[in-house]
């Protein structure tokens, strides 16, 4: 489909104090993509912030909403309906507490598992998009996750974020082409490049003459 143009839309709460929250990492992976490939500045736009590029030779948009996380709908709703597209050149960003805390998927429909902007999109749109899920961690008790999500990452944290934020940007024409696994695997591949085999012992020659 590089004929019709893809709407990447990160997800998370506007604002310097939600910046470094694990719920805004849908924001850092839009920032990153942009920062490494030629996108253009962000524009104030659809109750949101938008960056218009290529992947793979696509046209694409990457969206910030400016909504708060439960109403992203408004936002994510508006641009499709200018630009035209069907929910299948959407792409959502989001934090996933249900998957280890560095950990990525990809997946197509299903339901919101308590998260507000899915639910926000879902409602306004329907649930037939593609959703990138950066697994955040759970914090063990349903009573915390409020508070987990609206905590910034951790200096340990970091450790994982930072080269999963520049797989993802680099894996990120692989989504433009709509090939989900291989911009899984490609991800994985970045991130546990396969170990190389050091090549087999070569038999030592033998001299000719015995000695």
């Amino acid at each position: 489909m590089a004929n019709v143009p893809l709407l990447i839309a990160g997800l998370g709460n506007p604002g310097a104090a939600y910046a470094r929250n694990r719920h805004n990492v849908g924001f850092m992976a839009a920032d990153v993509i942009r920062e490494n490939y030629e996108f253009g500045p962000w524009r104030r736009r659809f109750e949101g912030a938008i960056s218009e590029g290529v992947l793979a030779r696509r046209k694409t948009y990457l969206l910030k909403p400016a909504t708060y996380m439960n109403e992203s709908g408004r936002s994510v709703g508006a641009s499709l309906r200018f630009f035209k597209l069907d929910l299948d050149s959407l792409v959502v960003v989001h934090d996933e507490i249900d998957l280890a805390a560095g950990k990525l998927k990809v997946k197509t429909g299903g339901g919101d598992a308590g998260h507000n902007g899915l639910r926000s999109i879902t409602a306004a749109l329907g649930p037939a998009y593609r959703r990138v899920r950066v697994g955040v961690g759970h914090p063990g008790d349903k009573e915390r996750v409020h508070g987990h999500v609206l905590q910034n990452f951790s200096a340990a944290d970091e450790e994982w974020l930072v080269p999963l934020l520049s797989a993802i940007a680099e894996a990120a024409p692989h989504l433009a082409r709509d090939d989900d696994a291989g911009f899984m695997n490609k991800v994985a591949v970045i991130l546990h490049p396969p170990v190389k085999k050091p090549p087999p012992d070569k038999p030592e020659k033998k001299d000719p003459d015995g000695i």
